[in-house]
């Protein structure tokens, strides 16, 4: 999952090794380990700290594990949080007739997912989310273009929402989307490309994209996100409910559930 960019800087952190996240699962990790050692009747004594030390290096997979855990931890409570909130407020999941959705309007199951174009996750989900909509054809697909990866002057993500709109509008939301969540190294010439590969009016699409009513509908769609505590791309939600993984497999499990429920 790709995080949306913290408001407060747009400069890439940087640091050590042990520097932001990983000093924190660093820091649990000795203070696991430092509780067992101290539990041990041999933990008394002198050079307490190099014993820990040597521990760790002689087992480097407790900080994996550790971080997994924690990793695991932090995302069930993200989770849980995001469903909450969308549970007392079902409107900001509610469908939006401006919204590209495919299959039967009245589908038993929902699947909506919030996504930019340049996100990794979101780049390499999207073959098999096409598949997941081949499999279940009574299944409504809803696709949120919620761009969050744009930096200073660098407006690619929205042009590249904003495309897929017009796109949209002309009846070509699908084959845009695959294209261009194909593109490996998307800038707004690629988009272009993309737009006339698949057949779209440029006229057309240069005015859709410069309308009020296209700016209205992703500032809508970040508000939604805003007020449902998301904090990265993709998110998923099955019938209203956040997915706490992006795996297709996983993300097929909870169709299956949904619809059998």
């Amino acid at each position: 999952m790709t995080d949306a960019p913290d408001p407060a800087t747009d400069a890439p952190r940087r640091g050590g090794f042990l520097s932001g996240p990983r000093a924190s699962t660093a820091a649990l990790a000795v203070s696991v380990v430092a509780l067992a050692l101290a539990a041990a009747p041999y933990a008394t004594g002198r050079d307490f700290d190099g014993r820990v030390r040597s521990y760790l290096l002689e087992n480097p997979e407790i900080l994996q594990e550790v971080s997994a855990a924690l990793q695991a931890k932090e995302e069930t409570a993200r989770t849980g949080a995001i469903n909450q909130r969308a549970a007392a407020s079902p409107s900001l999941l509610a469908v939006d007739a401006r919204d590209p959705s495919f299959g039967p309007a009245d589908a038993r199951v929902t699947v909506i997912e919030f996504f930019d174009f340049r996100c990794p996750g979101c780049k390499a989900t999207a073959p098999e989310v096409l598949r997941l909509m081949q499999a279940h054809p009574d299944v409504r697909f809803v696709f949120k273009d919620w761009p969050i990866l744009d930096r200073g002057t660098d407006d690619t993500s929205h042009y590249a929402a904003r495309a897929a709109q017009a796109a949209h509008r002309q009846g070509k939301y699908l084959p845009v989307f695959r294209a261009l969540m194909a593109e490996p190294a998307l800038d707004k010439a690629a988009v272009d490309r993309i737009l006339t590969a698949n057949g779209v009016a440029i006229p057309a699409a240069r005015t859709a994209m410069a309308s009020p009513e296209v700016a209205r509908h992703l500032a809508d769609i970040q508000l939604s996100a805003a007020n449902l505590g998301l904090q990265g791309t993709p998110t998923f939600f099955v019938n209203g409910r956040a997915t706490a993984s992006i795996q297709p497999a996983d993300i097929d499990r909870a169709i299956r559930t949904a619809k059998a429920g």
